[in-house]
C-alpha cells in the first residue's frame, strides 16, 4: 500500500480532449513527513507515520515536540499510520503527489457531513404512513409502528428511527486520479469525496 493526507478544497468539472465532461474533487495531497517508521522486528507489524499540516509550537506538548523534532520537522496537525507502505521511505523524508500517476484508481478515506438528529424520512428514505386525507394527523412524516405484533413484545435491535446522522467515517473505492499539479500539491480524483470542505482525507492505494 501507498498513500497519502490531504485536505478537500472543492469540486469543480474538467473536459477531455472528446468534449466528456467529468466531475470531480480537488484535494491538496501533502507535502506529508515522514515521521516514523515501524518494523515488524521493533514493533511487530510494518507501517509508516506520515505527519501533514503544520501546528503552532505553543500549541503542542513536549512529548509532540520530541517525537517530531526526530525527524527533523515542525509539530504537525494530523498523524496518520499506513500499514505495509509499498514504498522505501527514511525518517523525515518528503512524501507528495509524485507516488501517484495520472489515470490510476485510488480510495479515498474522509468523514461525512454531520447532519445533527434527523426523523427517517432524511435518514432512511421513508415515506410516511397513509395518504393526504382528510383525518390523517400529521403521519407523512412518522416512522409507523415500530412494535412487532408476534409475541416479542418489544422492539427488535437495529429498527430504523430517528437518531443522529452523519459524521460516519466511509471510504470510496475506485476514484480515477485525473490529474495531479505537483507545482501545488492538487491531485484531481472523479467523483465526489466524503467530508466537508477543508476536511483531512487519505488517499490509498
Amino acid at each position: 500500500m501507498k498513500g497519502i493526507i490531504g485536505k478537500k478544497i472543492g469540486m469543480t468539472s474538467i473536459f477531455s480532449s472528446d468534449g466528456k465532461q467529468t466531475s470531480c474533487t480537488i484535494i491538496e495531497a501533502g507535502p506529508c513527513v515522514v515521521t516514523q517508521v515501524k518494523t515488524t522486528e521493533s514493533d511487530g507489524y510494518s507501517a509508516v507515520q506520515l505527519a501533514f499540516g503544520d501546528k503552532n509550537e505553543k500549541h503542542s506538548t513536549a512529548a509532540a515536540r520530541n517525537h517530531f523534532s526526530k525527524a527533523n520537522t515542525p509539530a504537525k496537525k494530523f498523524v496518520k499510520e499506513f500499514r505495509d507502505f509499498s514504498l522505501e521511505k527514511a525518517l523525515g523524508d518528503n512524501i507528495t503527489v509524485d507516488i501517484f500517476s495520472e489515470g490510476e484508481k485510488v480510495n479515498i478515506v474522509g468523514t461525512t457531513k454531520g447532519k445533527g438528529f434527523q426523523g427517517v424520512v432524511k435518514r432512511h428514505g421513508m415515506h410516511g404512513v397513509g395518504g393526504q386525507s382528510h383525518g390523517q394527523h400529521d403521519r407523512q412524516r412518522a416512522p409507523g409502528s415500530i412494535g412487532n405484533s408476534s409475541d416479542a413484545s418489544r422492539v427488535f435491535k437495529g429498527m430504523r428511527m430517528a437518531g443522529r446522522m452523519g459524521g460516519d467515517r466511509v471510504k470510496m473505492k475506485g476514484l480515477k486520479v485525473i490529474k495531479i499539479f505537483p507545482d501545488k500539491n492538487y491531485i484531481l480524483v472523479s467523483g465526489s469525496v466524503p467530508g466537508h470542505n477543508g476536511s483531512i482525507v487519505l488517499i490509498q492505494k
